[in-house]
């Protein structure tokens, strides 16, 4: 069979709060949803295929590289995989969105198997946070 393409979506989601993972926020990442609100319906992320972070050089003028960008792609319990992404500093202002569904892979087009049961491992990593220069 042919793997189909991704769909880029695009589109902001509602995460249910109180299906955060905490533990990632001990480490400086936000708190991925374990369930959020696309288009109406509920989401259930079943697994962490992989993360990974989009860099940037500080907007103030000092060499550190700052973390824009959080990503994640997900199993979904019914959905197929996802792509999602958390942004640190959002265009809009502080009200703005944060979280986005940027790309979906519909259950069948997906290459690789998601095992029954899944455990979750957070990703530990160190982050620079920019300090505006005098």
């Amino acid at each position: 069979m042919p793997i189909m393409p991704e769909r880029l979506i695009s589109e902001a989601i509602q995460p249910l709060t109180e299906t955060a993972e905490t533990m990632r926020m001990a480490i400086g990442e936000p708190g991925l949803p374990r369930k959020f609100v696309w288009r109406g319906r509920t989401v259930t992320v079943a697994a962490v295929l992989r993360t990974w972070r989009e860099t940037g050089k500080c907007r103030h003028g000092s060499p550190e590289k700052y973390v824009r960008k959080h990503w994640y792609e997900v199993a979904t319990a019914s959905d197929g995989s996802m792509k999602l992404y958390f942004e640190r500093q959002p265009r809009g202002g502080r009200k703005a969105a944060r979280w986005w569904l940027f790309s979906i892979r519909e259950p069948g087009d997906s290459p690789t198997r998601i095992p029954e049961s899944v455990i979750y491992y957070p990703t530990p990593f160190f982050v620079q946070f920019c300090v505006p220069c005098r």
